[in-house]
């Protein structure tokens, strides 16, 4: 299960802003009436784009290679 400031990457576009491939930061877990993330979008910059709540469909963790 993912948890709260893991980095996320949505694979559907979410709005105008926030398309598919866009990264972001999870700021809380709902787990009542469903499992369900509050995820952060952030620009360039670090500012927000926008604060969405997504479901684990929506998102997959972020993974980097070193």
């Amino acid at each position: 299960m993912l948890k709260d400031h893991d980095v996320v990457k949505i694979n559907c576009d979410l709005s105008d802003k926030i398309l598919k491939g866009a990264e972001g930061t999870i700021v809380m877990v709902f787990n009542q009436p469903y499992l369900a993330y509050e995820v952060e979008f952030i620009d360039a910059e670090g500012y927000t784009l926008d604060i969405l709540t997504v479901t684990p469909e929506q998102i997959e963790k972020a993974t980097y290679i070193s």
